[in-house]
């Protein structure tokens, strides 16, 4: 494949990849409002998408010896921990909300590199943080004394320091033969599901829900439809198509591709759940995508990340394609 072919083929999976992981919070919060706790949706997401990764997993299964601090890590924060944070926030805020607080997450790495482990940051890095800062007091309307319901924006800036704790660890890995990012997504997943067992006590749950139908702004839609949507779409072609989009594509180029995500995730929402925001909102939220971009692209990286492919993936690309929605 020429390089050219490569790039244009990395862009397209990256979209893809995007648009998927974008859709996430659209599929599930109409199953929320049937009547299923944000918790039991997660689980039903994880669950369904370790499942169908149970192949990958056992072809990978030397990652338990050889790593299993990251997959526990990833299975905690990146899995469990930023997607429960986030369907619970989306039961109370909308969804683009959500998702724009939860991109403040690289900005707050930049806030852990320069006071907890006293390492410089760059002027740029510095801009990045105040644009996304400014662009979330934009987005919440602080001025009116916080529009949105308090908890569901504290639940969302708790999945951004769930990626904040991935991005962390993340930091503390490399190694020669970085593992495949497929195998600790498939491992991810799998300890996220059984976290989640625990936790969301899915026997509990009002499976009657999954039988009958939702509404999303005003149409009808199959709850079993949207549970297919939310596990193999927005989980598995997500995961998959963002671990190898960043292969094909520049750490950069990677980066600003990602944070369409927050931006497809709110078209969606106004289109298919009616979620409208103002004028003041969307320009708050394009000022948090950009210092977002510019704080990641700040950001000091290891020399090869944890997660990085053994194949050649681009310094640092796996953080942004696996502490993913």
């Amino acid at each position: 494949m020429h390089a050219s072919q490569g790039r244009s083929a990395g862009l397209g999976l990256a979209l893809a990849s995007a648009f998927a992981f974008g859709g996430s919070g659209v599929a599930a919060k109409p199953l929320i409002e049937a009547g299923l706790d944000p918790l039991h949706v997660v689980w039903l997401r994880v669950a369904g998408a370790a499942l169908v990764m149970l192949p990958v997993a056992w072809r990978h299964r030397a990652l338990v010896r050889s790593r299993p601090v990251l997959l526990l890590g990833f299975g905690l924060l990146a899995v469990a921990g930023v997607q429960a944070c986030y369907f619970a926030a989306i039961s109370r805020i909308p969804v683009g909300v959500a998702l724009l607080v939860e991109y403040l997450a690289p900005a707050l790495v930049l806030g852990w590199v320069r006071f907890v482990q006293r390492r410089p940051v760059t002027r740029a890095a510095a801009l990045g943080v105040v644009l996304a800062v400014g662009g979330l007091a934009c987005v919440v309307e602080v001025w009116a004394g916080l529009s949105f319901d308090a908890v569901g924006l504290v639940l969302a800036l708790g999945a951004a320091c769930c990626q904040v704790g991935y991005f962390v660890l993340s930091d503390q890995g490399g190694g020669d033969e970085p593992p495949h990012p497929v195998g600790v997504i498939a491992y991810g997943l799998l300890i996220g599901a059984l976290v989640l067992t625990a936790v969301a006590r899915p026997w509990g749950m009002d499976w009657p829900v999954l039988g009958g139908d939702t509404v999303m702004d005003g149409a009808t839609v199959p709850a079993w439809l949207l549970l297919v949507w939310i596990v193999l779409l927005a989980t598995v072609i997500a995961y998959v198509t963002g671990v190898i989009s960043v292969r094909l594509l520049s750490p950069a180029v990677a980066g600003v591709v990602a944070c369409l995500e927050a931006v497809i995730a709110t078209v969606l929402a106004w289109v298919l759940l009616g979620e409208h925001l103002a004028a003041p909102q969307l320009i708050g939220g394009a000022l948090v995508l950009a210092g977002a971009l510019i704080a990641q692209s700040a950001t000091p990286r290891p020399p090869s990340g944890p997660v990085a492919s053994g194949a050649g993936a681009p310094e640092g690309a796996a953080d942004r394609a696996d502490a993913r929605l």
